[in-house]
């Protein structure tokens, strides 16, 4: 398995059309489904680490976010991944960050990143920076296709829309959603969950026992206070906590079209998301 830092590598013959796997790191099995998934493709796996600091607000945690590059390398290669792609700050904006910041601020992003209501507003500066990232490493690495875990869904259907709709400049790449990987307790895997406290850690399977519960309602409404409360009674601090629709992320009233079931929260300093597809009653 190769490590990659030069950019320029990356347009070696045996990396064209690749499998991408884009990631920043702490890397857990959730992580490594994607790469197994990927590797269906048949062809070479390129897996990106690249805490991004333009996606990250002025009182996140870009600073803490964890690096691991040697434990995420020793998870990467018995997986089949051909290369890891580390690039630097200046790989990514050559333009310095600063430039790159404003170029996010002002990067136009689909409906379903500016209208919804949820990460948009929760995270105002976030998307632009999801969506410059990703355009600049889809640009670098050049795949033939892209494997997204649902988990953060809404960063899910930004991608998808932001490629359907430039076509010019990313050509026939597909992006391919995987399904959420999931502790035995339910709760969905993610770099931030080594954070929580071993207290905390028990009071987050409120997120995935909320989801469930709100499969048992057949009105949108009692399925959001359902979650709500299964959420409150475990004591997290809910964000939102909705039911929209799967493609376009706006309310619904009813189950008549494929929804989803999206949560953010926090337990003391770490802000956990979870989201589900919900069952469309007829």
């Amino acid at each position: 398995m190769r490590i990659i830092e030069d950019p320029s590598e990356l347009s070696r013959p045996e990396f064209q059309g690749c499998a991408f796997v884009p990631t920043m790191g702490a890397l857990h099995a959730g992580h490594g489904s994607l790469v197994t998934r990927a590797r269906e493709a048949g062809k070479p796996i390129v897996v990106s680490i690249f805490v991004n600091p333009t996606q990250f607000g002025p009182k996140e945690d870009y600073v803490r976010y964890p690096r691991t590059l040697d434990s995420d390398c020793a998870l990467l290669e018995p997986l089949g991944a051909s290369a890891v792609f580390v690039p630097s700050v200046e790989a990514i904006y050559p333009r310095g960050l600063e430039a790159a910041r404003t170029e996010a601020a002002a990067f136009p992003l689909p409906d379903v990143a500016t209208k919804p209501g949820l990460e948009d507003a929760c995270r105002p500066t976030h998307f632009g920076g999801v969506a410059l990232v990703v355009g600049r490493l889809f640009d670098l690495v050049r795949p033939s296709a892209a494997y997204f875990g649902e988990k953060d869904y809404q960063q899910l259907r930004l991608v998808q829309d932001m490629v359907d709709a430039d076509r010019a400049r990313f050509g026939d790449l597909r992006i391919v959603p995987c399904a959420t990987v999931r502790e035995g307790d339910g709760l969905a895997m993610s770099s931030r969950n080594r954070y929580l406290s071993s207290d905390e850690r028990t009071a987050a399977i409120a997120l995935s026992r909320a989801l469930q519960i709100a499969h048992s309602a057949q009105k949108v409404s009692t399925a959001e206070r359902l979650m709500v409360d299964t959420l409150g009674s475990f004591g997290l601090e809910v964000e939102y906590s909705v039911v929209r629709d799967a493609r376009t992320l706006m309310p619904v009233t009813g189950f008549e079209r494929p929804t989803r079931a999206l949560i953010a929260a926090r337990l003391g300093s770490t802000r956990l998301i979870d989201n589900a597809a919900m069952t469309v009653w007829r």
